[in-house]
């Protein structure tokens, strides 16, 4: 059984996090599919992955990234605030020569509990600085403070998908610990140079995958800490938060050529091995998108009017299944991704937006 939040939407093989698989075989690794294992890997002068695990969650695990600075250390990321977790990273920093002690702040890339927790966690023990993008905060205070209905529930009437309510529901066993869910140091806002002892990271704001996604980019170094934004293998969840966002895939589309305006740097994900050109996969997920889209349209043609009518008439995973035989995390994933490609569909004028009850239905102009 899950509980909720998950780390972030993640689940079957090709399709997790992040989404469904659009990965290029020509895209070079600099690790191979042993990516997960435990320990500390040297990616740069000064820069380790640490690799975290992510039990019951298709994702595996999560890269944390160490630098280190004149003053200690500071990790892009912290992880998930598990009991696995915690023994890991003090293993891999151990390997390194330092201690949690030695970690002076995070920076964290967006609030998924993968991603946050841990660092809200190690901050109680030795008082690290965390920092977390401002777009952030809304679905940070919901899911920190007192909650008597679950905010996923209008988004299944809105993409026509309730019937697969209850079975959502049902995948929640336990409310999230709020002690992991506390306030940040500091506020990240708008495209800000962060200055550690030593290096410089240009943070950059990415929402999409969630409103206060940020990637860091050191561009002396060549490289690109993309979070969720840009993964090797997956396509990232667009707009998985507990604060409804209508535009999400608007923003997340701008966020991608926003950062690949950026020089084409070396691709340090939070899932999936380090690649040598962001450039070369964020071509690959505006592309996938494109189709997506196209896909997305000549399903209303063919009949669809909900989101969730139109998400059956699709493929789904790298296997290519049908949404009726994904399970009910991934269903509902797939509900709403579908809609956040109709509802750009309407803004761009290609579909007509109309709502009834609840739901979202789309007709051809």
């Amino acid at each position: 059984m899950r509980t909720w939040p998950r780390s972030g939407p993640a689940s079957t093989s090709g399709w997790s996090a992040t989404g469904w698989s659009g990965a290029s075989p020509n895209l070079p690794c600099v690790s191979d599919q042993t990516w997960t294992e435990p320990g500390a890997y040297q990616v740069a002068d000064g820069v380790h992955r640490v690799p975290l695990p992510l039990p019951m969650d298709g994702l595996r695990a999560v890269n944390v990234y160490v630098i280190e600075t004149g003053d200690g250390l500071t990790l892009i990321d912290g992880g998930w605030a598990i009991p696995e977790s915690r023994p890991l990273l003090e293993q891999a920093l151990g390997e390194i020569g330092y201690a949690l002690r030695d970690i002076r702040r995070f920076l964290v890339t967006h609030v998924h509990r993968d991603h946050y927790t841990q660092a809200v966690a190690v901050r109680r023990e030795v008082g690290s600085h965390v920092s977390l993008g401002i777009g952030d905060k809304p679905a940070l205070d919901l899911v920190a403070g007192p909650r008597t209905t679950d905010p996923f529930e209008e988004r299944f009437t809105l993409a026509g998908a309730y019937s697969l309510y209850g079975a959502w529901r049902d995948l929640v066993t336990e409310p999230p610990d709020r002690r992991d869910w506390e306030q940040p140091d500091g506020w990240l806002e708008g495209d800000v140079r962060v200055e550690l002892d030593g290096r410089a990271l240009d943070a950059v704001a990415t929402p999409g995958h969630t409103q206060g996604h940020y990637v860091f980019a050191d561009r002396e170094a060549g490289l690109l800490f993309a979070g969720d934004h840009v993964l090797p293998t997956i396509t990232p969840s667009i707009g998985f938060e507990a604060v409804y966002t209508r535009q999400p895939l608007r923003d997340f589309l701008a966020s991608l050529a926003k950062v690949r305006a950026l020089p084409d740097l070396r691709l340090l994900p939070a899932h999936g091995a380090v690649t040598e050109s962001s450039h070369t996969r964020i071509d690959e997920l505006v592309g996938f998108h494109d189709a997506r889209l196209a896909a997305s349209l000549a399903a209303v043609a063919d009949g669809a009017h909900t989101a969730w009518e139109a998400a059956q008439l699709l493929p789904w995973t790298k296997r290519e299944r049908r949404a009726s035989e994904l399970d009910a995390f991934d269903a509902a994933l797939a509900a709403f991704e579908t809609l956040h490609h109709l509802e750009l569909l309407a803004l761009r004028g290609d579909l007509v937006r109309t709502e009834l009850d609840g739901t979202v239905r789309f007709s051809m102009p």
